[in-house]
């Protein structure tokens, strides 16, 4: 719901006043009626428009007949919503036309702080408004008609200036002032009306902002579009940095609309609507014109400046092929003398290689028969010294052997001595025990002959272990015999070892010696085997050398075929220039003829005048007097005024975006023009 208020109720006049005053002043057309005549006829209009919008909605069916079954609040909504359009788009109507004459009279650039200008401005904002989806977000909710004026960037490049100086301002912190902001600027550029179409025609994208009912998705959209293209007229000059758009109020002030306005009545003249209408037709009818002109002038321009950029290209083209012909030409001849040098060299180097090649296969000859006899003495000396070192590893072994032998017998004379030591005291018991029995004896009589035999039998033990006692004696000292005998062989042995590894060693020294002059020889036979390796790599260089500067012959060749071809395909390229700058002379000479025929048409049109409602009577084509039935309809094309039967076809005219009514001798002429234009 748009928030409208009357400012000054007071001001507001009863209808019989209007009626009175409507009589008084009959003389007054249909566009030059003052601002009071036409704030009643758009109270007229409203009242009017909501019983056509009520019948057509009984109609289609948005008002609930006998059998309908749509709910009362629906039908009441769309109503509302019809009723507020048509509202809107006559507030727009009467805005722009007070502004236009306020313009007009004052004769001057108008300010940012001229009234009918802010009122136009509040009355727009309302129209863009009307219907806006609300976008919910984090902080709340959005509804802002800046939101599809930013489409009209991405659909015309040229409101891309307006876009960067709205979003540069940094008073702007809303999108409410954002919207206002662009807005300005769009009028002072005198292209409102321009971005407004644009976003008409894509109505997919406005969908994503509107509501399917809403002012800029219907019709009347489209007329308040129409109605802009009036303030072309203006010139506005209008600051941004100092304004507050932000804040803002967006109320409309009817008391503009409604006050008495006797004394600008009288100054100006009955004919300046009609004027006005007259000069904005001219104007357009110029505007499409200089554009037209303006884009064949640019096609001229850019065609010349090709035309140009051909024939340097061409002459550039023409040069490049002399210098390419005579670089050609040099190059020949410098193959040629780098030809010669390369097979001289090359057969110079073939024979010395070839000397080189036999002096090296002789020398590595002798050098692989030394090295042969040199390698058989190291296999020799290596079998030695590993026959030596097994020997060694024997008598290691050996030596190793004899201290555990050593070792057992040790153990074994310890063990022995252990065991004498243990005899012996078996012997000192044995004697106790004797002592014992002695003593025993004396006092007992009656074992005597038990203790004889025992004696006996003691006895016998005894001598065996006497006898026993000598053997192991003897043992013993076979033993110490033994362990003599092994020492004293111990020590030759050693000695024999110490001889054999000095005569080792003295070997391994001549060895050693032997071996590094044959080293010493190696290194020399290899530093030059390295040198003739060095000097066959040079060689090799050197051919590689030539055969690079060959393949560079060839590309060379190559180079000179492909340059060959460009010239052809250069040549080509230049005919079809030609060619095509013969069709472009004829598109130009056509274009020409296009012009003066345009000049024609626009000397023929502006010899048309815009006749008032007052001045016709009778149609000038059939010449019936003109009545309630039958109306009045100008012809757009003309200017004269026709009934509806003589003026009922429709043509696209340059100074009007959607196809208007044209009287029919104007239609027959524009067809013939659009056809021979064609043909």
């Amino acid at each position: 719901e748009e928030d409208f208020e009357i400012i000054d109720k007071k001001q507001l006049p009863d209808a019989a006043e209007l009626r009175n005053e409507e009589k008084a002043k009959p003389e007054e057309g249909r566009w030059s009626a003052p601002i009071l005549s036409l704030a009643k006829k758009a109270s007229e209009n409203l009242a009017l428009s909501y019983g056509s919008a009520l019948k057509s909605a009984s109609l289609v069916g948005l008002v609930p007949k006998s059998g309908s079954s749509d709910s009362p609040a629906k039908t009441s909504a769309r109503c509302h919503t019809m009723e507020e359009r048509a509202n809107l788009m006559n507030m727009m109507k009467l805005s722009i036309k007070i502004l236009i004459q306020s313009a007009l009279s004052l004769g001057r650039t108008l300010d940012s702080d001229f009234p009918p200008l802010q009122q136009f401005f509040v009355v727009l904002e309302h129209c863009l408004k009307h219907g806006l989806k609300v976008k919910k977000t984090f902080i709340g909710q959005n509804k802002s008609f800046f939101g599809p004026l930013e489409l009209v960037e991405k659909l015309c490049p040229e409101a891309s200036d307006i876009a960067t100086s709205v979003k540069n301002l940094p008073e702007l912190k809303t999108a409410v002032g954002r919207g206002r902001a662009w807005l300005y600027l769009a009028l002072m550029q005198k292209k409102l009306a321009d971005y407004l179409k644009v976003l008409l025609d894509h109505k997919h994208l406005l969908s994503e902002f509107y509501e399917p009912d809403a002012l800029m998705m219907e019709e009347e959209g489209a007329v308040i579009v129409g109605l802009l293209v009036g303030l072309n007229v203006i010139d506005a000059n209008l600051c941004l940095k100092g304004e507050d758009l932000d804040s803002q109020v967006g109320v409309i002030d009817f008391s503009l609309y409604l006050k008495e306005t006797q004394d600008s009545d009288s100054k100006q003249d009955g004919g300046i609507t009609a004027v006005l209408d007259q000069k904005h037709y001219v104007e357009e009818l110029n505007r499409h014109l200089s554009c037209t002109v303006a884009d064949l002038q640019n096609k001229i321009d850019c065609l010349e400046k090709t035309n140009s950029k051909l024939q340097e290209e061409l002459a550039a083209a023409t040069d490049r092929i002399g210098s390419l012909q005579e670089e050609q030409q040099q190059l020949k001849q410098q193959n040629e003398l780098i030809r010669e040098r390369s097979e001289k060299s090359v057969e110079v180097t073939k024979e010395d290689t070839k000397v080189e090649l036999d002096t090296y296969k002789q020398s590595r000859q002798g050098l692989d028969e030394m090295y042969s006899d040199v390698w058989k003495q190291l296999k020799e000396e290596k079998k030695i010294r590993l026959e030596l070192e097994k020997e060694l590893e024997l008598q290691i072994g050996m030596k190793t052997e004899m201290e555990i032998a050593m070792k057992l017998l040790e153990k074994d004379t310890h063990e022995k001595q252990d065991t004498l030591v243990a005899l012996r005291q078996q012997l000192e018991e044995v004697k106790a025990i004797n002592l014992q029995m002695f003593h025993k004896s004396q006092n007992a009589e009656c074992s005597l002959q038990q203790k004889t035999e025992a004696i006996s039998s003691f006895e016998g033990k005894t001598n065996e272990m006497m006898s026993s006692m000598k053997q192991m004696e003897e043992r013993l000292q076979q033993a110490e015999k033994a362990r003599q005998a092994a020492e004293e062989r111990c020590t030759k042995m050693k000695q024999e070892l110490a001889g054999r590894l000095d005569t080792c060693r003295q070997q391994m020294s001549q060895l050693d010696s032997k071996c590094s002059a044959l080293e010493k020889e190696l290194k020399s036979e290899k530093e030059q085997r390295q040198t003739l390796q060095k000097e066959l790599h040079q060689e090799k260089d050197a051919t590689t050398l030539l055969k690079t500067e060959l393949q560079q012959m060839e590309g060379l060749k190559k180079e000179l075929r492909k340059l060959q071809d460009e010239k052809q395909q250069l040549e080509k390229v230049c005919e079809e220039q030609e060619q095509a700058l013969q069709e472009m002379g004829l598109h130009l000479s056509q274009s020409k003829l296009k012009m003066e025929d345009i000049k024609e048409v626009n000397k023929a049109l502006k010899g048309h005048t815009w006749l008032k409602d007052d001045e016709a009577t009778h149609c000038k084509q059939c010449e019936k007097e003109f009545s309630i039935s039958r109306r009045k309809h100008h012809c757009r094309n003309c200017g004269d005024i026709f009934c509806n039967t003589c003026s009922s076809n429709e043509l696209a005219l340059p100074s009007y975006p959607k196809p208007v009514r044209v009287c029919d001798t104007c239609h027959t002429l524009l067809l013939q023009r659009c056809s021979s234009n064609s043909s």
